[in-house]
């Protein structure tokens, strides 16, 4: 079991460990108690499977409203972030209630923005069953999303605490272990070339035991941490933190919200991203891609203009231009303006590629 501390405006700690959950006791029994009540926003399928050993963690504690919302990006709407709002409303909470974020990273952001705007902000905290939230619960974005582009309505807003029991990875299923691992490389690619290794050298993510995959979450986190403490509003190197997600964020809102897992749609956005940065690992993660059946035929699907009209709303781009996280060398990440026709050139020749492998 381990504990980091992220040293945000507001410090708070993360645990991770199987069993960890008994934090919910050992460490914030105070907190917990002292709210008038306690909200659970739950992930629908989380909650079949996990509710129950959740609740023999909380026996105890104080008066428990649970609220399911559906799986996945289709609970990140403005339709479900009211429904979530009207839930404490008719159950009367108020600015002394607490909540808790129970299930992925879509919940994380979903029950992150409703507690940072329910009557302007009520704490709240991450419990992530998903190896993808390692990434989402820590560093306080919490987001819905809009037709028009992922994440455009949200806040900055830190946890009261994030509990990763790795008790709840033991029921992922197989998209769901490459969606979090593509995360996970993320982090390697920013960070470390002797990390990044190892993770290159993985041919079967699902064949990961328990123990593996805390030492890659905790090296994750603690990637993400330190950024978090250097810029906790993405106003310099945090933005780093979205190598691969310019062109992801564009893939998921073409193919429809929840059509393609964000780290699936990740993994397809940093291939494109070390294609523009010219980096010598880009042919091999590319393989690396293809052994862990990530769906990389998804780009011969869609069109780069209406790719293009959707990376130019971006959150890290202005006035229209193509703004990109690059990486010429692995652990150096840059921020870099991409003119149209080169960005065109290379998703193209990035299809040409996939097409020769067969994808």
């Amino acid at each position: 079991m381990t504990t980091l501390t992220v040293e945000a405006a507001k410090p708070y700690e993360v645990h991770i460990g199987q069993g960890i959950l008994k934090a919910l006791q050992d460490n914030y029994r105070e907190l917990l108690a002292s709210a008038d009540k306690i909200g659970i926003i739950a992930d629908e399928q989380v909650a079949g499977l996990h509710l129950d050993y959740l609740n023999e963690h909380l026996k105890g504690i104080n008066e428990i409203y649970i609220l399911k919302i559906p799986s996945g990006e289709q609970s990140k709407s403005i339709g479900c972030f009211m429904d979530c709002q009207s839930f404490l409303l008719d159950h009367n909470f108020s600015r002394k209630s607490i909540l808790l974020a129970f299930g992925g990273g879509a919940t994380g952001d979903l029950a992150g923005f409703v507690a940072s705007t329910y009557m302007r902000g009520i704490p709240f905290i991450q419990i992530p069953t998903t190896i993808l939230a390692h990434d989402s619960a820590v560093g306080g974005k919490t987001a819905i999303n809009h037709p028009s582009g992922k994440n455009m309505i949200g806040t900055f807003y830190q946890p009261a605490a994030v509990i990763y029991d790795t008790h709840f990875l033991k029921t992922l299923p197989a998209q769901e272990i490459r969606s979090g691992m593509a995360e996970v490389i993320k982090h390697a690619f920013i960070s470390n070339e002797n990390w990044l290794d190892e993770l290159l050298a993985l041919n079967d993510l699902s064949q990961l035991d328990a123990r593996e995959l805390a030492v890659h979450l905790e090296r994750g986190i603690a990637v993400k941490s330190a950024i978090v403490e250097e810029d906790e509003f993405e106003g310099g190197v945090r933005k780093f933190l979205n190598f691969g997600h310019t062109l992801a964020h564009a893939i998921e809102a073409v193919s429809g919200y929840g059509t393609i897992t964000h780290g699936e749609a990740v993994a397809i956005g940093m291939a494109y991203a070390l294609e523009l940065s010219a980096h010598e690992k880009a042919a091999e993660f590319l393989e690396w891609c293809l052994t862990n059946h990530y769906p990389l035929n998804v780009i011969g699907k869609l069109g780069f203009e209406e790719l293009s009209a959707v990376m130019k709303k971006d959150k890290k781009s202005s006035e229209g231009l193509l703004n990109f996280v690059l990486l010429k060398e692995t652990g150096r990440p840059y921020m870099e303006t991409i003119d149209e026709q080169t960005a065109r050139i290379t998703f193209m020749a990035l299809s040409a590629k996939l097409g020769e492998m067969h994808i």
